[in-house]
């Protein structure tokens, strides 16, 4: 297994694991998504300072998860991307510090974020707590959470227990997966339970329970001779939609994690462990196309904002998804178990 380097040795060094053209493909690559990370997410959190509409409580973690994205692009993706131009590490160590804090910080406040909206779209819809209504107050808790948690597990290292270093092919810092030492490693196991395999499982269980209630309200329609309402359905796919991104961008991270985590002899050429953290940083892209801009009340108010007051795809103003689908469930009389 390739060990982190001294921050002392220059790019002559990072020659050995990939030539400098390659390193100049890496600072395109992540400047694409970063640079556009920056952009969708500003747009996100511009339209929705703009619109009072869409301060709405639902809304609150879809923003967050924007801002969160913004912070991850701007702290980790733009820093590693003038990294890459260079070929190496240029920033010291307390730079790698500080860019391992901010991506940790801001990639898992985000990751959070995605786990409560999924516990948030399962609440609204599925009401497994009964007539108790989605507030403000719940919204601003699952916001406040996200942060918490993220500053909880983020900063140990910063006062010893774990720490920050060079990763792949050693043009940006992440939390050292690779110590054997046994405080690091006791910090890295929790941090991959907390902060990896939680969300995770909350992610999962969130809208299997979701779609398995829209599944029984659709079977219920069929039965009383209806059809299945249109925002069911569109839900259901934006839940396949969101599941596999959160497994394309971030499956591949915890995997590569697990499996230095469970074999610390394991050989991972820098090259091919470098992908899983390139995929994990282009969810500040994909987040917002997904989570935002297919969200039809967003959308009406996005699309005018980027083409000065104009609106191709102009419709009738109708509630949300989570608002059409949980009011046809509502009135399906509290789904039961078939």
């Amino acid at each position: 297994m390739v060990q982190n380097p001294s921050f002392m040795h220059s790019e002559t060094l990072n020659d050995a694991i990939m030539p400098r053209m390659g390193y100049t493909i890496l600072a395109v690559i992540i400047g694409f998504f970063s640079v556009f990370g920056i952009i969708l997410n500003m747009i996100v959190i511009v339209v929705t300072l703009k619109h009072r509409q869409l301060r709405r409580p639902l809304n609150f973690a879809l923003v967050n998860l924007a801002v969160a994205d913004l912070g991850c692009a701007t702290f980790g993706g733009l820093p590693t991307m003038v990294t890459n131009a260079m070929g190496y590490f240029s920033l010291g160590r307390v730079g790698c510090v500080l860019e391992g804090f901010a991506v940790a910080f801001f990639g898992i406040a985000g990751l959070c974020s995605v786990a409560i909206i999924a516990v948030e779209r399962c609440v609204v819809v599925c009401r497994p707590v009964g007539s108790v209504t989605f507030q403000t107050r719940h919204a601003v808790a699952g916001v406040v959470i996200a942060w918490v948690w993220s500053f909880l597990w983020n900063t140990p290292p910063l006062f010893g227990w774990g720490s920050y270093e060079l990763e792949g092919v050693q043009t940006s810092c992440a939390p050292d997966w690779y110590s054997r030492n046994l405080a690091n490693v006791s910090y890295i196991m929790c941090y991959f339970l907390l902060c990896f395999a939680l969300p995770f499982s909350v992610i999962i269980i969130s809208y299997t329970r979701l779609l398995w209630t829209l599944r029984q309200v659709t079977k219920l329609k069929i039965s009383e001779g209806g059809s299945t309402a249109r925002a069911e359905t569109q839900v259901a796919c934006m839940v396949v939609v969101m599941v596999m991104a959160f497994l394309l961008t971030w499956l591949p991270y915890a995997a590569f994690a697990l499996s230095v985590i469970l074999d610390p002899n394991l050989y991972i050429d820098p090259v091919i462990a470098t992908v899983p953290m390139y995929l994990a940083k282009s969810s500040t892209v994909f987040n917002p196309i997904i989570y935002i801009f297919m969200n039809r009340q967003f959308r009406e108010h996005a699309v005018p904002f980027l083409l000065c007051g104009r609106n191709p795809w102009a419709a009738e103003p109708e509630e949300s998804e989570e608002e059409t689908t949980a009011s046809s469930v509502s009135r399906s009389n509290k789904v039961s178990p078939s």
